[in-house]
């Protein structure tokens, strides 16, 4: 094909995504997200093909750019972003165009300025020192280790077997090693004669030559100017070294042969089905457990997983001398010694004795605020947490990527796993400190059932997610139909085949590039019982919490009946107590008593004016942390009189509040339900309270600093009157687009 045919064919492909963007299509529709990944696919069954598609999306961003068409600038960006990570023979004054562009987007409002930032960082590294991004992305997803690279990801999402069967430690190397010299030498890199020389080498060969190109990438990358020439003068020292004569040989007598098609590889992935309540939490300690064996750095001596336990403190003690005597460790608990058989008496070491006890890290280090990002809004978006709050001298080495596929059920006990996650960080600081936890979702529901048997809506935060990331729309919610459809499909008896290539690339595109989270605001309540026995209990919910009432009532010691001829109203009495939101920002407490058949609590906004900032709930530029909103549907009974008698007809009622009180008046009962989920239902409710969960807070901060004076101690005491909501980041390609 030639050149001009590559690019009308490229082109078309590329006007069938910016459709496919322009077009207001269903939620959940089954054929969106086909064009861009058939456009990825194109590229790479031929690496050639790249710089010509960089530079239609680079026409077409500037073209966007111009007439100020907003809405496909991101998808355009992710695009050539995924397809600059995996290409080979971009010059380098196709990337100072990109990057130029990138920086004229800074003076955008969130989200583009947030997503531009995040790629004109890269590119200005990939720029100087080509293949950096390849190599970092295979060496974090496939765990492959380096001493000068030590840095790890990992995700949890599913155990597609099949797909990786192929992708040993061997032939990622190779993919390495050959993806960074091609980057870097361009046309001066034999890639047939390459690709040979690297099949036939032996391990021992191929790790030497791997740990090579890392460390020359690595230390170019990490300076602060690093030079593209002398990084090309490297990388040609070891691709001759590599090849020997057949390397002096490349610009003469050898034909050059179409190069060969670099993949970059699936993620290194896991399947976990949901079987308890602390599973997140312990499968994160299993994925940081098994490499911190293998490699703890020197300021990583203090956050010891070897003795993980739940009911001991996992914070190592440090200890100032007196004296010269020397003895073992000090136990981790108050004062109580180990066992003799505990991991700290195998694994203890020389330590000065008798001194002030201290912590290895200041009280106010306990709970940093970078699990959930910066402070802010109900879903407000932003990059991921910084590492500005994290412990002196401690750098998170993993990223545990974890993806939760199902419906709003599932997100529910998605956002239960979190809080005990972040609860349990206030008692056992072992996974904050070294982890980057981030968070994604497909989602999964089933086939409609006929009107009849209908269930609740399941995918309402997908359809949020959708309708304010237009890319996730396009590429995550069209996986909603396909795997229901290949989990229907009867299982191949053709065992070496590999699964549907179409969902595992999808994933792995969103996994990837889904770098900008959503925050969404975790909600706790209160429920009291009419068995006065039964002790208050506590729960949270994310989406939704329901109020049926229920036909039983209260049990009481008189009885009176009722006047025969009289009918009795639906619904039962209850009095509601609310924080009315303004937009003030003021406190406005508003009581009322009503009847009503049922209330319904919702925490998603059901409208893009809801998303975008209401008069009853904005959602402005600065992060506020105290205007979080739910949306109040109360089905009230309106009682009328005319000559037939009493009648009785329902009204629905909307208002919006920070937190509720809601008390059944009438010796009627409730039943909540949280989040649609059969399991998490409450029956023979008589009171309940809703209000947002705030930060878990430690129980050692509650203790004086003494090292605080009495200004620092008040303003101390002044924070932790106001705690900061509970946000739980949902990762997707955009963030909120206003």
């Amino acid at each position: 094909m030639e050149s001009s045919d590559v690019e009308l064919d490229l082109q078309r492909s590329v006007q069938a995504v910016l459709r496919e963007l322009s077009t207001q299509a269903p939620a959940l529709q089954s054929n969106q997200g086909m064009w861009r990944w058939s456009l990825h696919k194109k590229v790479e069954r031929d690496p050639g093909k790249s710089p010509a598609l960089v530079r239609i999306l680079l026409r077409e961003l500037e073209k966007a750019e111009s007439q100020d068409l907003r809405h496909v600038i991101i998808p355009l960006l992710h695009t050539v972003m995924y397809v600059l990570t995996k290409a080979t023979g971009i010059t380098e004054e196709l990337y100072q165009r990109i990057y130029a562009f990138c920086t004229r987007l800074l003076t955008l409002p969130t989200p583009y300025c947030t997503v531009a930032l995040d790629c004109a960082i890269r590119l200005k590294t990939e720029t100087a020192v080509p293949g950096t991004l390849y190599q970092r992305m295979v060496i974090a997803e496939q765990n492959l280790m380096s001493e000068l690279y030590p840095y790890q990801e990992s995700a949890l999402l599913l155990e597609i077997e099949a797909a990786q069967a192929q992708q040993t430690p061997e032939a990622c190397m190779r993919h390495v090693v050959s993806h960074a010299l091609q980057a870097a030498l361009g046309e001066a890199c034999h890639a047939g004669a390459l690709h040979r020389k690297l099949q036939d080498s032996p391990r021992r060969t191929l790790e030497h030559y791997f740990h090579a190109v890392v460390a020359a990438v690595e230390q170019m990358a990490s300076k602060a100017s690093p030079s593209r020439e002398g990084h090309v003068e490297r990388l040609e020292e070891i691709y001759c070294s590599l090849l020997g004569p057949v390397a002096g040989r490349c610009g003469g007598d050898l034909v050059q042969e179409r190069p060969p098609s670099i993949p970059l590889p699936s993620p290194y992935i896991t399947f976990h089905l949901w079987t308890g309540e602390e599973q997140l939490w312990k499968e994160l300690v299993l994925f940081l457990r098994p490499r911190s064996q293998l490699r703890l750095s020197a300021d990583l001596e203090v956050l010891d997983l070897q003795g993980l336990r739940p009911d001991r403190e996992l914070a190592r003690v440090s200890v100032l001398s007196t004296d010269s005597g020397i003895e073992r460790d000090l136990p981790t608990g108050a004062d109580e010694p180990p066992a003799p058989s505990s991991p700290e008496i195998e694994r203890a070491g020389l330590q000065r004795k008798g001194g002030i006890k201290k912590r290895a890290w200041p009280l106010d280090f306990l709970m940093p605020g970078s699990w959930d990002g910066p402070p802010g809004l109900h879903r407000r978006t932003g990059r991921p947490g910084g590492d500005g709050e994290m412990l002196p001298g401690v750098s998170r080495l993993h990223t545990a990527r974890v993806l939760v596929l199902g419906d709003d059920r599932m997100l529910g006990r998605l956002a239960q796993a979190y809080h005990r996650l972040r609860k349990r960080e206030t008692q056992k600081f072992c996974l904050t400190p070294r982890l980057s936890l981030q968070l994604y979702y497909i989602p999964v529901l089933a086939p409609e059932k006929p009107a009849a048997s209908r269930q609740p809506e399941l995918g309402e935060l997908a359809t949020f997610l959708g309708r304010v990331d237009p890319w996730y729309q396009s590429n995550v919610n069209t996986l909603c139909p396909a795997i229901h459809k290949l989990a229907e499909m009867p299982p191949s008896l053709d065992t070496s085949r590999t699964v549907d290539p179409f969902i595992l690339d999808v994933i792995t595109y969103y996994v990837r590039m889904g770098t900008q989270p959503i925050y969404f605001q975790i909600y706790t309540v209160k429920i009291f019982f009419s068995d006065l026995s039964q002790d208050p209990t506590e729960d949270i919910f994310l989406i939704e919490l329901k109020v049926k009432i229920q036909d039983s009532k209260f049990p009481k010691d008189g009885f009176s009946p009722r006047r025969r001829g009289v009918a009795e109203s639906p619904g039962a009495e209850l009095s509601l107590c609310y924080q009315k939101a303004l937009l003030s920002h003021r406190p406005r407490e508003v009581t009322v008593s009503l009847r009503a058949t049922g209330l319904v609590l919702k925490a998603i906004p059901a409208s893009d004016t809801e998303v975008s900032g209401s008069r009853h709930c904005p959602l402005p530029a600065a992060p506020v942390t105290d205007h979080t909103c739910l949306n109040v549907n109360v089905t009230e009974v309106v009682k009328s009189s005319n000559l037939a008698g009493k009648s009785f007809s329902t009204v629905t009622n909307t208002f919006r509040t920070n937190n509720i009180q809601i008390q059944s008046q009438d010796q009627r009962l409730l039943t909540l339900s949280l989040d649609k989920d059969d399991q998490r239902t409450f029956r023979d409710v008589v009171r309940f309270e809703v209000a947002p969960c705030p930060e878990p807070c430690s129980g050692a901060q509650k203790s004086r600093a003494p090292w605080l004076n009495l200004h620092g101690q008040q303003e101390m005491e002044a924070i932790k009157a106001k705690p900061k909501p509970l946000l739980m980041p949902i990762n997707t390609f955009s963030g909120i687009v206003q």
